[in-house]
């Protein structure tokens, strides 16, 4: 596996662990939904500005957002367990799941709306970021839920809770 981690942001105060933190919750989301272990995903932690930048450009929509996701992988709404079929002849080709975008701006300031540390956000986002990756979705009540249940799960395991 290959977890690509880019702070390219200095206004929020990232944990001293940060790196640590956003691979064990890629590690846990790819575990749980099998991914094989020659996965590669990459990690982007930016300011408001940029991520702003990015989801005007790519979802016209001219705001800074918390997290946005860019998969590499097909999109299968109703299966996301097919995303993961690497087709490719050589299996040791790694498969590449695509770029999760953080806005550390935005994660530092809901930390403090929300009452929790900054890791929980941070973990939460990366989460989240990672299942939209891998397919999951909440543009109706049933996929929220099981998005949303997979999510507290995840985060329960590794002991991030509010």
């Amino acid at each position: 596996m290959e977890i690509t981690i880019n702070n390219v942001q200095q206004k929020a105060e990232l944990p001293p662990n940060y790196e640590e933190l956003i691979k064990k919750c890629v590690e846990e989301v790819c575990a749980r939904e099998k991914i094989p272990d020659n996965y590669e995903v990459g990690i982007t932690l930016m300011d408001d500005e940029g991520i702003r930048l990015l989801n005007r450009d790519f979802r016209g929509m001219d705001g800074a957002t918390d997290v946005l996701s860019f998969s590499a992988l097909e999109s299968h709404e109703e299966e996301p367990e097919i995303f993961y079929q690497n087709d490719d002849d050589d299996d040791e080709k790694p498969l590449v799941l695509g770029d999760v975008v953080i806005s550390a701006e935005t994660a530092a300031r809901q930390a403090e709306e929300y009452g929790h540390s900054m890791e929980r956000e941070l973990c939460f986002l990366v989460v989240h970021g990672m299942l939209h990756l891998l397919g999951y979705d909440h543009k109706d009540r049933d996929s929220e839920e099981r998005m949303f249940s997979l999510q507290r799960d995840i985060l329960n395991h590794l002991g991030i809770t509010r």
